[in-house]
């Protein structure tokens, strides 16, 4: 059995016309949700063994406070370049070269690609996942490699505004 968790980055600011949009950091919004949805992240779920996220600001910051509120040592993430905005084929790629020795994995990236990625996996009818928005897919599957379409099953669509004010 493998569980995929896969966050999309936190609210982002455009306040700063000057950055490139991989410099683009967190606004007030994602400041506040990221810290919110890696605490109700932590109530359903153990903590992944490996937290990947995209390189960008953005992604890299949001991966960083959930990984904090899961107990998970900020150091021990990994930023790799090939999920700043990758297409859900991409993140396949990633994904089908885990080790088999880890059972929970969480990705931390970018729209439209963690989208298409979960209809792909999980076939569940989200349409989008909003920012700081979290899936968790379960697989029967002994190695990542094996991962096909429609082979998970969907334990956790959740995202900020189903937060009670």
């Amino acid at each position: 059995m493998k569980t995929l968790t896969l966050v999309r980055h936190a609210k982002s600011s455009w306040d700063h016309p000057g950055l490139t949009d991989f410099e683009r950091p967190l606004n007030q919004r994602g400041i506040r949700d990221a810290p919110r949805m890696g605490s109700r992240l932590a109530a359903r779920n153990e903590p992944p063994q490996s937290i990947i996220s995209s390189p960008a600001v953005r992604a890299l910051t949001t991966a960083k406070v959930i990984a904090s509120a899961l107990g998970y040592r900020a150091a021990g993430i990994i930023a790799d370049e090939r999920l700043f905005h990758a297409y859900s084929e991409q993140l396949l790629d990633v994904i089908r070269g885990f080790d088999a020795s880890l059972r929970h994995v969480m990705l931390v990236g970018h729209n439209p690609g963690l989208t298409n990625l979960v209809e792909q996996l999980a076939q569940a009818g989200i349409a989008n996942i909003p920012t700081c928005g979290i899936v968790v897919i379960d697989f029967s599957i002994d190695h990542w490699r094996d991962l096909s379409d429609g082979a998970g099953e969907l334990l956790l669509f959740d995202y900020p505004k189903n937060i009670p004010e």
